[in-house]
């Protein structure tokens, strides 16, 4: 059966997938069994096949990396991917952080040779070639040595302190990442602008191999604590991290069970038939 390259009129794959241009990239999904609220998170099965795995063909068919490596610490994880053909790196189980893991597989010699690194979270099985090549772009084109994307997003995101926001200066670099609403709506009169501004973060970077060795090398930040958003670590230090803003709205990721019914909905929608 043909699978839906649409939803609901909105292009899923993007023209950045046949750009092969540039400094060579490199994506690491990192991934771990220690989720509490959605217990084995990675082998919860989507569309019949373990949430791991859909999030790695994700990557690999928007073809915007030379090359896609999960980075694990579970033989169980590693054991499903490379089922089915998937390139897996071990890595040690005291990582605090994905980017921590992600930065221990950059650091391997056959690794060495990739200029950006881009860090897919694990649990995106509908991340967009858009966001990945546009996060990878900003470190590419030299503009900011770490990149992430945000989407455009409906009021209704601002008071919900699940849902990450973030505010850009007109170069496009973040000024600031918070669960709180931003920006603040002080009058009224300005909710058409306030609204016009919103903008939801979406959980991907992109890193200059220096700026990746420099994040992680940073002691925790007390913004980074207080919010429980590890962004504001290299921000606070004075690292530039541009925002690229996708223009189709998120499809979202899988952090409860309710998170992965929709998401199997979802998929049966989008890729009815995939194995």
């Amino acid at each position: 059966m043909r699978q839906r390259d649409t939803l609901n009129g909105v292009p899923f794959a993007s023209s950045h997938a046949s750009d092969r241009s540039a400094l060579s990239t490199l994506a690491v999904i990192p991934a771990r069994l220690g989720a509490t609220r959605l217990p084995r998170k990675p082998l919860r099965l989507l569309g019949g096949a373990p949430l791991i795995v859909r999030v790695w063909e994700r990557v690999v068919e928007s073809a915007a990396a030379d090359r896609v490596i999960v980075a694990t610490d579970s033989d169980e994880i590693a054991s499903v991917v490379r089922d089915r053909g998937g390139e897996v790196a071990m890595t040690r189980a005291d990582h605090p952080s994905g980017t921590d893991r992600v930065a221990e597989v950059a650091e391997r010699p056959d690794c060495a040779g990739f200029g950006i690194i881009v860090n897919v979270q694990g649990d995106e099985p509908f991340v967009r070639t858009e966001a990945i090549a546009g996060a990878a772009a900003l470190v590419r084109d030299g503009r900011f040595p770490l990149g992430t994307c945000a989407a455009r997003a409906t009021s209704g995101i601002v008071d919900n302190p699940d849902v990450v926001k973030v505010v850009c200066d007109d170069s496009g670099r973040a000024l600031y990442f918070s669960r709180a609403p931003i920006p603040f709506l002080r009058d009224r009169t300005d909710l058409a602008i306030r609204n016009g501004l919103v903008r939801q973060h979406l959980g991907l970077y992109a890193y200059s191999r220096q700026a990746l060795r420099q994040w992680v090398s940073l002691p925790v930040h007390d913004l980074e604590r207080i919010e429980r958003l590890e962004q504001l670590r290299p921000m606070a230090a004075g690292l530039a991290i541009g925002v690229h803003v996708v223009e189709a709205p998120p499809l979202g990721g899988v952090d409860t069970e309710e998170d992965l019914a929709r998401a199997n909905a979802l998929w049966d929608d989008l890729f009815a038939g995939r194995p």
